[in-house]
């Protein structure tokens, strides 16, 4: 259809027009709230408003854009990025609601940018989805950037969704392998992995790499070497787990001394919050811990990933059922309404990175889906 891929490559362009937005020229990087994302929105106002959206900016920095009567769809997703980013994580699922909002009949829809998701600038993520669920974040911090932008942090109880809205759906890019190696362009996630995060501690004792001999070392670096290779073998061993050791800290890091200590992190994920427990449990036996984040996997509401999955097979494309590996906003707004994700192939499996992209075709093919949901959805 050649308005459809018309459309799509529109869809991208816009995505690169909100790159240009940025903190640091000849790189993507837009934190929340920060001067750029005035630029955005100015940007994202325009295209809502003619795709037919009644426009408003609520107190978490959220766009937003609504039109129709009655029960209602959302559809969002975020507009800040991680430092030195792509152009089209998150950003890609605004462009395609407004689209998606112009180019449907008769379907009440709101389309939303969320202020915040990545947590880069405060270290605290989903500012803007948690906005809408009743649960605003009141860090200090958070409201004095709120304030400076212009805003009103007494009015967050007014982003709450409003009644109307009974669904939430989110295209994203995939930010992995898995549909490129599948030959596939989409996928329909059915549920977010729960996550777990830790600082693990070693002891040792620090002294002279000349003249003190193997057998009297107390190397705090080789016994953090040996777990983090028994955190692979445990998610090896464990389908569908990941684990990663992601940072080290070691002291006193001197290239002539043994490490006296070391702190390393571990970030392990799983879709069943029971295999992700037990194999937390034996990676973290014996250590000295302290527990940084668990977050429970969320499933995606059946109803919608069946219904998405529908559109998929209605569309003319296999339908394939995953998980996400990462946290996205649905796993916030899935508190309070039916919520699902349809993700879009990542060529490369690249995400978080200059070179992220999309294939036009493949954002043609998420359209034509998102069309044939919408004509059919209803309520539950």
């Amino acid at each position: 259809m050649e308005a459809l891929k018309a459309v799509a490559h529109e869809v991208i362009r816009r995505c690169h027009v909100l790159a240009e937005c940025t903190e640091e020229p000849g790189h993507i990087t837009r934190t929340f709230l920060s001067a750029p994302m005035r630029d955005v929105h100015a940007h994202v106002r325009g295209w809502m408003e003619s795709a037919g959206l009644k426009v408003r900016l609520d107190a978490a920095g959220n766009i937003r854009g609504a039109k129709g009567t009655g029960p209602r769809i959302m559809i969002a997703s975020h507009l800040d990025t991680v430092p030195h980013a792509g152009a089209f994580d998150g950003i890609l699922g605004v462009m395609m609601g407004i689209a998606l909002a112009q180019q449907s009949d008769g379907a009440s829809i709101e389309v939303v940018g969320f202020s915040e998701e990545e947590g880069v600038r405060f270290g605290i993520p989903f500012i803007g989805s948690r906005a809408l669920v009743g649960d605003p974040v009141m860090d200090c911090q958070v409201l004095d950037a709120i304030r400076t932008f212009g805003l009103d942090p007494s009015q967050l109880p007014q982003a709450a969704i409003a009644d109307e809205v009974q669904a939430y759906l989110e295209f994203h890019i995939e930010q992995g392998p898995v549909l490129e190696e599948e030959n596939l362009a989409l996928g329909v996630v059915r549920s977010i992995v729960g996550q777990s995060r830790y600082e693990v501690t070693f002891h040792g004792k620090a002294s002279h790499a000349g003249t003190t001999p193997m057998n009297r070392r107390r190397d705090a670096l080789s016994v953090a070497a040996q777990w983090i290779r028994s955190v692979e073998c445990v998610a090896h061993e464990t389908p569908g787990l990941v684990a990663t050791v992601g940072r080290l800290q070691v002291q006193p890091g001197a290239a002539n001394v043994i490490p006296g200590l070391v702190r390393a992190t571990l970030d392990v994920r799983h879709e069943n919050d029971g295999v992700r427990t037990k194999a937390v449990d034996a990676m973290l036996l014996g250590t000295t811990y302290e527990k940084w984040l668990e977050e429970p996997a969320v499933g995606m509401h059946r109803d919608m990933v069946d219904a998405l999955s529908k559109a998929v097979r209605d569309a003319g494309h296999e339908v394939h059922e995953m998980v996400s590996g990462a946290g996205h906003d649905a796993m916030i707004l899935a508190r309070k309404v039916p919520s699902a994700i349809l993700f879009l192939r990542s060529p490369g499996g690249i995400s978080h990175h200059p070179d992220e992209t999309v294939l036009p075709e493949d954002v043609e093919a998420a359209l034509a889906v998102g069309l044939r949901f919408l004509e059919n959805w209803r309520p539950a």
